[in-house]
């Protein structure tokens, strides 16, 4: 459902895209890093893999804020 037409709102949300999969391949190499470590914490792993999840939520909302409403 996207509320706003207007660029420069839909420019910010692009944005924010952009920064939460920067974000989101980040926490993907960490987590790689740590899981490759024997003695790795698994509660941090469980946090990250958590706070990925979240990212592609957040992800999904914004993308989909973008796309235009078809008109019934």
């Amino acid at each position: 459902m996207n509320q706003s037409t207007d660029p420069a709102e839909l420019s910010r949300i692009a944005q924010r895209i952009a920064a939460l999969r920067q974000e989101h391949r980040e926490l993907d190499a960490a987590i790689a890093r740590l899981q490759a470590d024997i003695e790795a914490d698994e509660l941090a792993v469980k946090r990250l893999k958590k706070r990925k999840l979240q990212l592609k939520d957040n992800i999904a909302k914004l993308e989909s804020a973008l796309i235009p409403d078809e008109p019934a």
